[in-house]
């Protein structure tokens, strides 16, 4: 009989052994990936087509509802996501702002609110002279949180549709700033240089 009891507690003890090392496997295959580094970039690309070149400096729109103003941004950041996701205020960077109406000036960004990697942007098709090997032209989109120099605050979101992106990303920017909501975002019009936008992310 003692024989048997010292038998059936080693078998329990190797079980619960191994559900601990089962536990700790999933949990830890679950882990989340590394934060991401990335760099935002409203863009020139030159001859408004592919292969360009693209570089930063460029400009781009989006419309407020209802009969609302246009408002046009520059600007270039960059950012660090969290592993797990939300938000951070590991930010830079800003650039100007205008409005069809009157008015412009300045913003900063101050935080950034979610980042959603789409993929790598398929190489060779443009020339790429923001990035480099180990900072990587992407598809995705970005949402960021901006004070205006009128004193003003607002959301940037800043989307990328470039080479091989999946179907669902908007190219171009959309803005609040106050109560207006500059959501109509026009399309980039082959031949024009305006309203393209680009991520990088560090490897």
């Amino acid at each position: 009989m003692a024989i048997r009891r010292r038998r059936l507690l080693g078998f329990g003890a190797a079980a619960t052994i191994c559900a601990a090392v089962v536990v700790f496997t999933t949990f830890a295959s679950a882990a989340p990936a590394s934060a991401q580094h990335v760099r935002w970039d409203i863009i020139h690309l030159a001859g408004g087509a592919p292969p360009g070149p693209v570089t930063a400096g460029g400009s781009a729109s989006a419309t407020a509802a209802n009969g609302g103003a246009t408002i046009t941004l520059t600007g270039s950041g960059t950012f660090v996501a969290p592993a797990g996701g939300g938000g951070s205020h590991a930010v830079t960077g800003g650039g100007t702002w205008s409005l069809s109406t009157g008015g412009s000036g300045t913003y900063t960004v101050v935080e950034v609110v979610d980042w959603e990697f789409a993929n790598f942007q398929t190489p060779g098709v443009i020339t790429d002279l923001i990035g480099d090997a180990h900072n990587l032209g992407s598809n995705g989109n970005a949402v960021l949180g901006i004070t205006f120099s009128d004193g003003s605050r607002g959301v940037l979101t800043v989307g990328c549709h470039g080479p091989g992106a999946p179907a669902g990303i908007f190219e171009g920017i959309a803005v609040t700033k106050g109560f207006n909501t500059y959501y109509t975002t026009p399309a980039p019009v082959g031949g024009v240089d305006f309203g393209r936008t680009s991520f990088h992310v560090r490897t």
